[in-house]
């Protein structure tokens, strides 16, 4: 007999007299609507607005928090569908979820069962846990479920409460589906300018982007002024789009700024594909100080989230490609790394900066004091990781009593799975609700205080940083 999936009312909320007040507190908040401001969810899901396909393809394939669950308990990327380089068939979507489903145990005490758990219920209506037996009811249930006109992308936006949303854009993309959807769904949903891939000049055809981005453009970008010129048009271009913000993740929070001639030579080389890891690292430093210089000139506020070390397995990457889940943490230094652009930038009118982290040991060393004395700094919300209930619980912890709560960006969502959107909002309003809760118990904080920064910490700063 299958086990009922039934998400408890209190769920995450904290033990003993401060439940009560978490439940109010929370049933302040739950409501508001969504601003999904750090996303990355696929701008041509809105754009055609076609049905979602099959519970694989949707559930298990693209989330990389599932796939290296499985993986790590030594389950084949082939048997989890990630597509190879080779073109290779791997397993059908019914397999997929199969396994799936055998496996739903390893995900118990993980981030991923609880937003699972609220997507199956909330969502889509599923009322028993899967496993193993039930792996093909549940496919069909689900695909049927998904059939339906109220579960296209587009109406998911107002089920789901989505007052505006981002997705991710290369700086060579020509936002053709995001001026499809704009004239389809006015003003909810905007592009987010993400550079990386121009600003790394060691990456592979890296030559060849760059010419892209001339295209796109329209500059000549075979010289280094060019190549600057070329990225100005282009944040132009996305501005013109609605985009709010920029997008980065480089490995370092290194900012520090070249001279002319020295961007100029390791430009110059790199085109020639002659460009050392130093040097390129170096450039790689440089562009994110000039994305600030450009951001005090166009407004579009600054996100960087380094700290990653992406690929990590190169048999994998070889295989499957980049970003498929083998990414690892590393120890990242913010201090001395922003000085130079907080130094030009840090007390500039109409310049913001939001910090994320996958490293907790900066929260109260650095990330804090930073946000505690730069009007332009903001903390973002707990990322990737760390975007679990006691993720969140230690950053409010470690950041607060410095950096204070109007000092953060709000919470934002920053994942490609499109129906767990409603779970992370709901998860991040339970998690400060659950702390709000203590301090009020603890009368460290009046109740009516509390329930003022709850709607802050849901809706109004993530409106005041980005909007």
């Amino acid at each position: 007999m299958s086990k009922a999936l039934q998400p408890h009312p209190d769920r995450a909320f904290p033990a003993g007299e401060a439940r009560e007040v978490a439940r109010r507190i929370h049933a302040s908040t739950k409501d508001l609507p969504l601003l999904c401001l750090h996303g990355h969810v696929d701008i041509g899901l809105f754009a055609t607005d076609a049905p979602f396909g099959d519970p694989a393809e949707l559930l298990v394939v693209p989330d990389h928090y599932v796939t290296r669950m499985l993986v790590s308990q030594g389950v084949s990327p082939d048997k989890l569908g990630l597509p190879r380089r080779d073109g290779k068939k791997t397993a059908e979507p019914r397999e997929i979820w199969r396994e799936f489903c055998a496996n739903w145990h390893l995900f118990l005490g993980t981030p991923s069962r609880y937003w699972l758990e609220h997507e199956f219920a909330e969502v889509l209506g599923i009322t028993v846990h899967p496993s193993a037996d039930n792996a093909d009811e549940l496919y069909d249930q689900i695909t049927a479920r998904l059939a339906e006109p109220e579960f296209r992308p587009r109406a998911l936006l107002d089920r789901f409460n989505i007052e505006l949303i981002s997705t991710t854009d290369a700086a060579t993309d020509d936002l053709a589906q995001h001026a499809k959807l704009a004239a389809d769904l006015p003003g909810r949903v905007v592009p987010t300018f993400r550079p990386d891939a121009v600003a790394h000049p060691d990456r592979a055809g890296w030559p060849e982007l760059i010419a892209q981005l001339g295209t796109a453009a329209d500059v000549d970008t075979t010289t280094y002024d060019g190549f600057l010129e070329a990225i100005r048009q282009r944040r132009q271009a996305f501005v013109a789009a609605g985009a709010r913000a920029t997008d980065h993740g480089h490995l370092s929070a290194a900012a520090v700024p070249l001279s002319d001639a020295e961007a100029a030579r390791i430009y110059a080389g790199a085109l020639k594909g002659d460009v050392t890891a130093d040097d390129a690292a170096a450039f790689a430093g440089h562009m994110l100080y000039q994305s600030a210089v450009m951001s005090a000139e166009d407004g579009l506020v600054m996100q960087l989230h380094p700290g990653v070390l992406r690929d990590h397995d190169p048999a994998i990457f070889a295989t499957y490609g980049p970003d498929q889940g083998h990414d690892i943490p590393v120890a990242t230094e913010f201090t001395r790394s922003l000085r130079p652009l907080l130094e030009r930038f840090g007390h500039a009118d109409g310049f913001r900066i939001v910090l994320f982290t996958v490293d907790e040991t900066v929260y109260s060393r650095e990330l804090a004091p930073l946000a505690g004395v730069y009007p332009a700094v903001r903390l973002g919300a707990p990322w990737w990781f760390l975007d679990s209930p006691d993720g969140m619980r230690r950053f409010r912890e470690l950041v607060t009593e410095t950096a204070g709560f109007y000092n953060m960006s709000g919470f934002v969502d920053d994942t490609r799975a499109y129906l767990s959107i409603p779970a992370r909002h709901d998860l991040a309003r339970r998690i400060d609700a659950g702390y709000l809760a203590n301090l009020v118990v603890q009368h460290r904080l009046d109740e009516d205080d509390a329930f003022t920064v709850a709607k802050a910490l849901a809706y109004d700063l993530a409106k005041d940083t980005y909007l």
